[in-house]
């Protein structure tokens, strides 16, 4: 596990963009390829970026952050009507403070696991692949499973837009990834809980909300509540801490953009530490590439020259990875979740 030294910055050098153009339908080529320079610029530096005339409704966030916060106010045995060990393979529910593990050390947060809605009759549901299936919402409420299926379709089209501005700074078709990647997309939604921060911890002891990590696909949306706690690791080793602020949501990037570029965009290494004495919750959106999707090296970009695998949390290099998307997620979700992928592990996996 990463330690906190050295110090973490503020995030003045953690650009903001202002992405309506990609949203707009009417704005011209010239507006759209300004705002995709300013992206690509983002991916090639810290892989992080904020994001502001994306067109989410504020009053949408509030009431998801109501709705979790609800949630999370009841006692274990409520919460745990939905535990993620009764979504079988789907992967989908709640899981308590410390089950979710990074590096093999447990986390110091809860939270709940949701998806794409698949139908019964799915393929990949029929054939229990892992991270298939329905969500579970509390029984006989509304509120959490509406509010969270609206952030789900807002997510998506943010997410679109996004990824058509990597792929005009990339110089490709602004739809290739709609084309290619993402026509059938691995969807996956997070709302996390860290609990208020002991009074008893400082600065220098070793437990963290999440540990150093990366993401394992193309984009993260992430929505924050006002209590901070992200930090992003700088190209020098350093770490920026990024404040929330009303209105912005955060993007970074994940392994399969650093493959798919041969590392000139960069997946960058994250943690979370909530030291502001109250609870904070957080909204993580994964956009990721079609299950059986898989994902080359841009042959005009070329191949990878360098081993980056031990500049990665995890000493692994992406470059060297070779199959389907989802088999790539499920061996990295498996370490996350170990005792329950030994349980449930679905005989489907790779389907």
């Amino acid at each position: 596990m990463a330690g906190v030294s050295p110090v973490a910055s503020p995030d003045a050098d953690l650009p903001t963009i202002d992405i309506a153009p990609l949203l707009n339908p009417n704005a011209t080529a010239d507006v759209r390829a300004a705002v995709a320079r300013q992206i690509d610029a983002a991916c090639r530096t810290n892989g992080f970026f904020s994001i502001i005339g994306h067109g989410v409704d504020p009053l949408l966030q509030d009431r998801l952050e109501t709705a979790a916060q609800d949630f999370f106010d009841r006692s274990e045995q409520t919460k745990a009507e939905i535990a993620m060990s009764k979504a079988g393979s789907a992967w989908r529910g709640w899981f308590p403070v410390g089950g979710e593990l990074t590096s093999g050390i447990p986390d110091r947060k809860e939270g709940i696991y949701f998806g794409l809605e698949h139908p019964p009759d799915h393929p990949r549901v029929a054939a229990e692949t892992a991270l298939h299936g329905p969500n579970q919402f509390p029984a006989g409420e509304a509120v959490l499973r509406d509010t969270v299926l609206e952030w789900l379709a807002t997510m998506r089209t943010v997410a679109d837009a996004v990824m058509s501005g990597i792929a005009r700074g990339l110089g490709i078709p602004s739809d290739w990834f709609a084309q290619n990647l993402t026509d059938d997309p691995t969807v996956l939604f997070r709302i996390f809980h860290y609990p208020p921060r002991p009074s008893t911890e400082t600065t220098n002891d070793g437990a963290w909300g999440v540990g150093e990590h990366t993401d394992y696909g193309l984009l993260t949306l992430l929505a924050q509540d006002h209590h901070g706690g992200l930090q992003v690791k700088r190209l020098d080793g350093s770490w920026i801490d990024v404040a929330p602020t009303p209105g912005v949501l955060i993007c970074n990037l994940g392994d399969m953009l650093e493959r798919l570029t041969g590392g000139q965009y960069r997946s960058t290494p994250h943690r979370v530490r909530n030291m502001s004495g109250e609870s904070r919750l957080s909204f993580p959106y994964f956009f990721d590439p079609s299950w059986t999707a898989t994902v080359p090296t841009l042959p005009f970009r070329g191949q990878a020259t360098e081993d980056h695998s031990t500049e990665r949390w995890d000493g692994e290099d992406v470059q060297a990875w070779n199959g389907m998307y989802g088999d790539y997620l499920t061996a990295k979700v498996a370490k996350v979740f170990p005792e329950l992928f030994a349980t449930v592990a679905a005989p489907g996996e790779g389907v």
